[in-house]
This record gives C-alpha cells, structure tokens and sequence, in this order.
C-alpha cells in the first residue's frame, strides 16, 4: 500500500514516467526502459546536444518535445528511476537480464549526474568523469610526460620549441583541399572492406559523407537510425593524411557506424529493448563508443599494415611522398603517449587552477600542436570537459579487456560492439 502511494504521488509530480504510471501493478524492465527513454529525450530538450542519436518511436521523442519536464522534475524522475531499478527483484533473471539491469542502473546514474550540472553544480573532473562515464581518470603531474617529449625532440632535428619543429615537419603531411574527398573515401572504403571480413554488418548499412566548418570537433558520426550515418569531417584547420583512417576507422568502420548499427539491430529490432534506441552523450556508453572506436584503427590496420596501406595508396592519392610515410608513423607512435597529458590540462583549466593562455601554452607543448590546434582542442574542452577520457583511457581499457579474453580479436571486439557491456566491466 505504502508503494503504491508512493508512485501515485511521483505521477502527479511528473518525476514517474508514462510506463509507470500507466496503471501495471507490477514493475517491469520495459517499462523501466521506456521511462528512461523518455526521461533522457526531455533532458536533451534541456540541453543541446545531450541526445547523440535516437532510433526509437516518433511519438516518444514528440511527447518529449511538446511538454519536457523541468531539471528539477527531471531530476526527481532520475532519482524515482534509480530506486525502482535498485529495488528490482534480480532473482530468476537470467545473466543478460541482470546485465540490463546494472546498464540502466549506470545510465540513470549518469543522467543523474548530468542534471545536477545543468542546474548549475561544477563538479571537479576526476568527479565528473566518473558520474558521467563510470571511470575516475588520474591525472599525473605533466612532468610525468617529460620523457615522451625528450625522444620526440631527439626525433625531430632544428631550433627552437619543440612545438614549433614538430608543427614545421608535419605541414609536410597535409592533404590538399582538392584532393580531400578523393583520400577520406579511399580511407573508408578500406576501413569498411577490413571490417566486413569480420564482421556480420546489416544489408542495409550505409553513410553519407560530409565536410563541414566551425566545429570542435575534428570529425562526428550523426547515427540517423536504421544503420545509417551521416559522417561529418571538419576542414577548419589542414587535415594531416594520418587523419584519413583515423577517421575512417572511428566514426565508420568498426567505429562509431558499426556499433551504433549492432546494438541497434542486438537489442531495438530484436529484442525490443527500447533503451538502446537513444544514446545519451554524456553516458558510460560514450567511453565504450570511443574507446572501442579509437581500438579500431589498430584492430584493422595492426603492425606495419597501416603504414604500408597509407604509403602504397593514400600518399599517392593525396599527391605527398610515400618514402616519408614511415618518419611520419615514427613521429606519431612517439606522440601517442603524450594524449591524456590533456586530462591534466583540463582538470587544471576546468577547475580555474591555470587561464587560458597557460592552458593553450600547456596543449601547445604537451600536444605539440601549433596554436590554431590548441585553441580548437580548447574549445573541445570547454564544450565537452571531462568527456576527453574517453578517447585516449577508453581504447586502453577497450584493448586491454579484448586482448585478455581468449579468443580472435576481431570476434571479441564484435561481441563488445554487439552488448551492453559497461566501463567498470573492462577492469574486471
């Protein structure tokens, strides 16, 4: 009896969604999913951005729309949300069903997170991160990058900051304008053939490709739904032919477009697990998507294999010199260990620690980035925080999980695209 007022006084607040208040007595894992679905698209009315991709049923998403709840309200359905699913009975559950559960659990906790900055909180970053994503990230003194650089410096010969000789020799590495196009589709038409031996794809899957301006970001994957893409690639600043499969690895294939296209197929059209029909940027399902995106590029290219296919094919395409291809792979192996400097970076700068002059001094020697590159990774930072992590820890977390189950890469990396597998199951 006492539950029973409970909800009926959570529906007249509008903290409990329409599956819950619809009149079932008995609380279901479906019912949970579509008032969470619901939940995330009225924040994302709150919040620009917040929604990445939705896939699910039009009338949701215009109920959304028509009359979004208050943060405050939506911050009560959050905390009515978690308590339903933490009370959930999990006996008689099968394994996947338990997972479910923990997957919901994680996400409304992250919403949850996320509400309470959009009604004005500034948590510290290590804090953030790990509300929003399931992972506290350290953040090393910048010292601790101090050798990374001295091999770089002894790599890159010239006077003068170590920035600047690395900005010198790879304007070398730039790919024309004019040719662009041309180089990002050979890209990802190779990136798509390595994948496609591997992996079990959707009849139907495909892309359009964009080139855009006056972004952040250096390329973005729009999941439109129905295993299609819109891949955009901004072309603000020069575009070094190393980007190409980068780019062409991690927001097609076997990034972003794959994965969102598996759990669409897994989970919305198969089983009717309507919480997977929507993907909230700032979830633990972003440092999945990024990580196992950015693992992607060495899962298909390994070795020597992307070196050969950028010099063989790529430089020619885009009119450079193919014998330099190797110094250049040489350069950017080194520079790799230099990429969660910028956590540090962020934390400080984020937290009002240093300005931002100092923070564009410290991605300029730290990133070894010429200043233009700074300030558009600066921006990134101040757009998107601590969602940084994702990207350099997840594909560490990513590789080290898929390298230590038995088994072939690629068909371990398939079942991680194809799950609701969560961040703090990568370190079990």
């Amino acid at each position: 009896m006492r539950r029973t007022r409970i909800i009926a006084a959570l529906c007249l607040t509008g903290a409990l969604g329409l599956a819950a208040c619809s009149g079932r007595g008995d609380d279901t894992l479906n019912a949970i999913a579509q008032d969470y679905v619901i939940m995330t698209l009225e924040i994302g009315e709150r919040e620009d951005g917040y929604v990445d991709a939705y896939h699910g049923p039009p009338e949701w998403a215009e109920t959304a729309r028509t009359n979004p709840r208050t943060v405050e309200q939506l911050r009560a359905a959050a905390a009515a949300l978690s308590q339903r699913l933490e009370q959930f009975p999990t006996r008689g559950l099968s394994d996947e069903e338990v997972q479910r559960r923990a997957y919901l659990i994680a996400h409304v906790n992250a919403a949850n997170t996320r509400l309470r900055m959009i009604a004005g909180e500034e948590p510290a970053f290590a804090d953030e991160a790990e509300g929003l994503f399931g992972v506290r990230p350290d953040t090393p003194p910048l010292s601790a990058y101090d050798d990374t650089l001295a091999r770089i410096d002894a790599l890159i010969p010239g006077d003068g900051p170590l920035h600047e000789r690395v900005a010198a020799f790879r304007n070398d590495y730039v790919i024309p304008t004019d040719r662009l196009d041309a180089v990002m589709r050979a890209a990802i038409d190779e990136c798509r053939a390595r994948t496609v031996r591997h992996f079990d794809l959707p009849e139907n899957e495909r892309f359009t490709l964009e080139f855009v301006t006056d972004q952040p970001w250096s390329g973005y994957n729009w999941y439109q739904g129905d295993a299609v893409s819109l891949i955009q690639i901004n072309t603000d600043l020069p575009i070094y032919i190393d980007r190409a499969v980068d780019l062409g690895c991690h927001e097609g294939y076997p990034g972003h477009h794959v994965y969102n296209a598996l759990l669409e197929r897994t989970f919305v059209d198969e089983k009717g697990w309507m919480e997977m029909s929507v993907y909230p940027l700032y979830s633990p399902m972003s440092f999945i998507a990024e990580g196992s995106a950015n693992y992607g590029i060495d899962l298909a290219f390994p070795g020597e294999e992307r070196v050969r296919f950028e010099r063989e094919v790529l430089y020619p395409l885009a009119g450079l010199d193919p014998a330099t291809a190797e110094a250049q792979a040489e350069l950017l192996g080194l520079m790799r260990g230099l990429q969660r400097a910028e956590y540090t970076i962020a934390s400080d700068y984020l937290a009002g620690r240093i300005d931002r002059d100092t923070a564009l001094d410290q991605l300029q020697a730290y990133s070894l980035v010429a200043r233009d590159r700074a300030e558009q990774r600066l921006s990134f930072i101040e757009r998107y925080r601590s969602y940084v992590i994702n990207y350099g820890l997840g594909r560490d977390m990513v590789q080290a999980w898929i390298e230590s189950q038995l088994g072939d890469r690629w068909e371990v990396t398939e079942q991680l695209l194809s799950s609701q597998t969560l961040p703090t199951d990568l370190s079990r």
